[in-house]
C-alpha cells in the first residue's frame, strides 16, 4: 500500500501484530487514534516490514486497553463474526481532506453492501472525481475499519486493490461479509479500472 500524503508531522506511533484467520495483521496508533491497519502479507515478520516502510518509524508496543478492543473487533471480523468500525476514532492528521470525505463515506458502506468509484464520486458533489476516489481508497491507511474492500468499479466489477493479495483478498473479504460474488473483466474491447481500495 502506497504511503499516504502527509499534512501534518506526525510524532512515532505505537504498532503491534496481531493473529487473524487471514494471518498476521498489524496496528499502529497514537494518542490520537489508530493510524495505520495492515492486512497479512505472506509471513508476520514481512506484516511488519510493510508496516515499518508505511509509517516511516515506529515503535513496538503492546495494544492500549482502546486498540486491544479493535484489534479484537478485527480478528473477529476476519472470522466472519462481522462487527462494525465506525465508531472507531481514526488519527487522519496524516490524511488531506478529500481523502478523509472520502474514508468517511466508505466507513458508511454496510457489510455485505457495495458502491462504485462514481457514487462515492457523486455523494462528494464531484461526479468527474471517480479516478480521485479510487486514488484515495488505494492509499487507505485503514482497511477493514475503512472498508475500501467494498467500493468497486462500474457495473459491479473488482476495480483495484492494493493491499496484500490484491484482488483475491477484496474478494475473500467481501465474500465473508456476504456480499454479491465479484464480476470478472468487463468484456473484450473495454478495459476494467485496476485503482482503488
Amino acid at each position: 500500500m502506497r504511503p499516504v500524503p502527509r499534512t501534518k508531522p506526525l510524532d512515532p506511533p505505537r504498532y503491534a501484530l496481531f493473529d487473524t484467520a487471514l494471518g498476521a495483521c498489524a496496528i499502529a496508533w497514537s494518542d490520537e487514534g489508530v493510524v495505520a491497519v495492515r492486512l497479512p502479507e505472506a509471513t508476520a515478520r514481512l506484516t511488519e516490514r510493510a508496516l515499518l516502510a508505511e509509517l516511516g518509524e515506529a515503535t513496538l508496543a503492546e495494544p492500549t486497553e482502546a486498540m486491544a478492543s479493535v484489534v479484537a473487533r478485527i480478528t473477529q471480523h476476519l472470522a466472519g463474526q462481522l462487527q462494525r468500525f465506525d465508531d472507531v476514532v481514526l488519527d487522519g492528521r496524516a490524511v488531506t481532506p478529500f481523502f478523509a470525505r472520502v474514508y468517511t463515506l466508505t466507513r458508511a458502506i454496510p457489510a455485505g453492501a457495495t458502491q462504485s468509484y462514481g457514487e462515492i464520486a457523486a455523494s462528494l458533489g464531484a461526479k468527474g472525481a471517480s479516478r480521485a476516489v479510487g486514488q484515495a481508497l488505494a492509499r487507505n491507511p485503514f482497511p477493514v475499519v475503512v472498508p475500501c474492500h467494498r467500493v468497486l468499479a462500474h457495473g459491479g466489477a473488482a476495480g483495484g486493490f492494493s493491499a496484500s493479495g490484491g484482488l483475491v483478498t477484496k474478494a475473500r473479504l467481501l465474500e465473508l461479509e456476504g456480499a454479491p460474488p465479484l464480476k470478472q473483466r468487463a468484456a473484450p474491447g473495454r478495459r476494467t479500472a485496476t485503482r482503488g481500495g
